[in-house]
């Protein structure tokens, strides 16, 4: 499921390739025209679907990748796909017998965590309770809890990425958290100041190497949590080196007030509760997954953020998730609703 995603559609591309793999079926809301070599695609919603139990059949391992952001002003509409479009996926793996399920979960479900030393995987998956997407991404963990217990002859692995970066996600990812609004030439040259904001420090990773992680995962009789995030941290400072800019200090209270002004506004589709979730965010330790999955990233997160940045100018890919721009309005289209409203 959500195989046309950010990082679905590059494991695509590697479970197609591999010679391990005898074929793979990508599933979608929107398939591309065309597919990779033994890829076949198939139309599902995970909220709707009721044959999600008849397209697993046969096979060895099911990923669950489908997720849904926005609309954020909405949170019916992203509980119904991020949860229990999520519990009917597990459903229809246990009824299909499958054996094995890959689970995209996040640094988002963690709890509030510390800034100064990485967490390990046991560090509980709380979320935070007044944001919807961490809210729902800690009760997909529950509920996978509960889907191990009932059903313990199924390997679980559930991968947590920090937030995942590349050059064709940009345009997608800047249509999510920062909305139509956004200057599209923004960066890097003409970014003269950023702001640096206490505890505005989180992980990322390029979605090539989030993509090798599930990769390894689905071929691997790995099961449990992995970490996923490479070096360095991203801060203000970091952003700093890579445009060219200075860092200016804003107190996270001066900082959230004017998210929420831009939320209320709906010149943001990133609510201040979100803002507020990602201050809490602890950072990772990804030990577990270097020593088990034998996984270690091949781009930096400074260059991963730097080619991010450039796809902000030119970024984008085919699949229909990741288009540059929304088909019959662009941007338009996208204030037409609302900054996190429904399209």
């Amino acid at each position: 499921m959500g195989a046309t995603g950010n990082i679905g559609s590059r494991l695509v591309r590697l479970l197609s390739r591999d010679e391990r793999v005898g074929s793979v079926v990508g599933l979608a809301r929107r398939p591309p025209e065309s597919a990779p070599p033994k890829t076949t695609w198939a139309r599902a919603d995970v909220t709707t679907d009721p044959g999600l139990a008849a397209l697993f059949a046969g096979a060895d391992v099911v990923v669950h990748l489908a997720i849904l952001f926005q609309p954020s002003r909405h949170p019916d509409v992203t509980w119904r796909t991020n949860v229990i479009g999520s519990e009917r996926v597990f459903r229809a793996v246990a009824e299909a017998g499958v054996p094995a399920l890959v689970h995209a979960s996040s640094v988002i479900a963690y709890g509030p965590g510390p800034k100064d030393r990485p967490v390990d995987e046991s560090w509980p998956t709380d979320g935070w309770p007044t944001a919807p997407y961490p809210r729902e991404k800690a009760y997909v963990e529950r509920l996978l809890d509960v889907f191990e217990h009932r059903h313990p002859g199924v390997r679980v692995v559930r991968l947590r990425p920090g937030i995942v970066i590349a050059a064709e996600s940009a345009p997608q990812q800047r249509r999510v958290f920062a909305g139509p609004f956004f200057p599209g030439r923004a960066v890097p040259r003409p970014l003269r100041v950023v702001p640096s904001v206490p505890r505005l420090r989180f992980q990322a990773l390029h979605r090539d190497d989030a993509a090798d992680a599930f990769h390894r995962a689905v071929l691997q009789p790995v099961h449990g949590p992995f970490n996923l995030a490479a070096d360095p941290v991203v801060d203000a400072e970091l952003v700093a080196q890579l445009t060219g800019a200075r860092t200016f200090r804003v107190p996270c209270r001066a900082a959230r007030a004017a998210v929420e002004l831009a939320w209320r506004s709906r010149l943001l589709p990133t609510s201040p509760d979100m803002f507020d979730a990602v201050l809490a965010l602890p950072l990772m330790d990804t030990t577990r997954a270097r020593l088990e999955l034998g996984w270690i990233p091949r781009h930096s997160v400074t260059d991963a953020l730097t080619e991010f940045l450039d796809g902000l100018h030119h970024g984008g890919a085919d699949t229909p998730p990741l288009r540059r721009d929304i088909p019959r309005g662009g941007r338009l289209r996208e204030a037409a609703t609302g900054t996190g409203g429904r399209p």
